[in-house]
């Protein structure tokens, strides 16, 4: 039965190969078609084998077991919420988080890593409403514990360990976090996503760190291509820790008793310039000192915002709330035309006065559904609900604190006390972006894996030469790959490297290998009316003659790999 099913499965190889051959090469559909059948049949006959080979090792096993027992059966499935990522989709999450990571170590930050796991106590009381989303975890020997909800409090937590000495710091996280929320999985609002974060801790001269950060967000934004983007911002109404006066200036602002009116005819000017400049002509303003001082700080970011060539991105929007009770200031959020409900823009044109959309008619967003259990639950309709903000933070700079003073038994101490670091910090949704980025990558035909070089053999197979071929590549730090077969047939062998879209094929002979070089077949793949389809190499057929000594300097040197480096294939 063994070498039947050996059998079979060669016949299936050579098949497959023939047919890949066919299509690549654009043949006729009959004869295609027919290549098609044969290789289904193939299958076919392979599949009754094994089911029949299984079912006579069932009936030697089966006489041993208790007449009348059943196995119970397993569901097969991922658990609400998450997913899982196939090589290509992660091929491109790996590429976002690359440009994420260089930016980070850019603007000078360090890596931090922080359990995925914390002491409930850590967690509890930070998230206001948002609290009923915390994963809990059972009982583990005496400790009670929860998943992490974010990045920012076990950052705050691991700078309050560190007693204050870490006064100023650059830190950045990527991993994973937990929300027990409805999901939109198609949005990349899950129940396990991946953040990246950003913050920088410590006392620092007034809004530096806020246009750092916000500059920040934007060149990442810009890098991955999402799309025009805007961040939006204001200076939360809670600001009990405010760095500057902006806070305070926005707290007076909004309580007053002199303002309500004209609070809403500010906040329909996006931009900071514009809004500026409206609230420098009120004479009211002007002459409360609070509000003057706060109006210079709003001057000073706007200023740096300049510099950093970023004032186009923002836009304040006063109606913007956090749903996180450690805000202290300044918050802001990324939004593309993605973020809103279709039909909604989320992205309007910054600078521009906000004229609200039409109503459009409501439809109900979540429907009751049966789960395998048989129980209800809430299911979102995915093609009523938006992406949401791609990224989020502000200024949280009694975070720290609290956690200090928690520590000492000490209620009466404030964020101002000893042990309080002031912090902002932004959080970068990678699902969100990545169900941006994905069907893009998809359009363009972006390739799903790295390898550069496919070494091949005609004649015997030459395994041994292949090997070797293989790891003098490798140890120049190209990435290489071949068939881990014997005495593979050549079209198999294209096949397969042409199933990763390998643009070199190095394939060795006899004569070749006594001579000393290798010939090298460029190949290159086009997408045409949305398929990818392979084009003409460069070369004739047979490929170039390159000695196998200037191999690695000749590959470099190709115009085909200095696309690959910049990012064109």
């Amino acid at each position: 039965m063994a070498s039947s099913l050996d059998s079979l499965e060669g016949e299936i190889e050579t098949q497959n190969a023939l047919f890949n051959e066919l299509r690549l090469s654009g043949s006729d559909p009959a004869g295609l078609e027919e290549v098609k059948k044969k290789l289904g049949e193939l299958k076919k006959s392979l599949g009754q084998a094994k089911a029949k080979a299984a079912a006579d090792g069932a009936t030697a096993s089966g006489s041993k077991e208790v007449a009348g027992k059943k196995k119970e059966r397993i569901l097969l499935k991922t658990a609400k919420g998450t997913r899982d990522y196939g090589p290509a989709e992660m091929f491109c999450r790996e590429y976002v988080e690359r440009i994420v990571k260089d930016c980070f170590s850019t603007y000078g930050g360090s890596c931090l890593d922080t359990p995925v796991f914390e002491r409930k106590e850590i967690l509890a009381g930070k998230y206001g409403e948002d609290a009923k989303l915390i994963f809990d975890l059972m009982d583990q020997g005496g400790e009670q514990l929860s998943l992490r909800y974010d990045h920012t409090v076990p950052l705050a937590r691991y700078l309050a360990m560190m007693g204050g000495t870490n006064t100023q710091s650059k830190l950045w996280q990527v991993g994973k976090v937990y929300r027990r929320d409805n999901p939109v999985m198609s949005k990349g609002r899950m129940r396990e996503f991946s953040q990246a974060d950003f913050d920088i801790s410590g006392t620092w001269d007034p809004m530096i760190p806020d246009a750092e950060i916000i500059s920040l967000i934007c060149t990442i934004l810009s890098k991955i291509d999402v799309g025009e983007f805007t961040i939006k911002m204001v200076f939360s109404r809670y600001a009990v820790y405010p760095q500057t006066r902006l806070g305070l200036f926005l707290l007076l602002l909004t309580n007053s008793t002199n303002f309500p009116d004209k609070i809403g005819e500010y906040v329909k000017h996006k931009g900071g310039p514009e809004l500026l400049a409206k609230l420098l002509a009120d004479s009211a303003l002007s002459a409360n000192p609070s509000a003057k001082q706060g109006l210079d700080d709003m001057g000073l970011l706007f200023t740096y915002l300049s510099a950093y060539n970023v004032i186009d991105k923002i836009s304040f929007d006063m109606s913007l709330a956090r749903g996180l009770d450690y805000y202290t200031g300044i918050i802001y959020e990324a939004i593309v035309d993605a973020s809103a409900p279709p039909g909604f823009k989320a992205n309007p044109s910054v600078g521009s006065s906000t004229t609200p959309s039409p109503a459009l008619p409501k439809k109900k967003v979540t429907k009751k559904v049966k789960n395998e259990d048989g129980e209800e639950e809430e299911e979102v309709d995915e093609s009523q609900v938006g992406v949401g903000s791609i990224a989020a933070g502000g200024r949280y700079d009694g975070l720290v604190g609290m956690f200090s003073a928690a520590a000492a038994g000490d209620s009466k101490k404030s964020a101002t006390s000893k042990g309080s670091i002031p912090c902002i910090g932004i959080s970068i949704g990678l699902d969100r972006i990545f169900a941006l980025v994905w069907p893009k990558w998809v359009e363009k035909g972006k390739r799903s894996k790295e390898t550069m070089v496919y070494v091949m053999a005609a004649g015997d197979g030459l395994l041994v030469e292949r090997m070797k071929l293989v790891k003098e590549l490798r140890d120049a730090n190209i990435k290489v790959d071949f068939l881990a077969k014997k005495k593979p047939k050549l079209p198999v062998q294209f096949a397969a490297g042409e199933r990763d879209e390998v643009p070199f094929a190095i394939i060795l002979g006899e004569s070749e290998i006594k001579e000393g070089y290798v010939m090298v077949k460029q190949q290159k793949w086009e997408m045409v009316d949305g398929k990818k389809v392979k084009v003409l190499a460069e070369g004739d057929e047979k490929g170039e003659k390159v000695d196998r000594e200037q191999l690695v300097e000749w590959l470099r040197a190709t115009q085909t790999w200095k696309d690959w480096e910049d990012g064109k294939l």
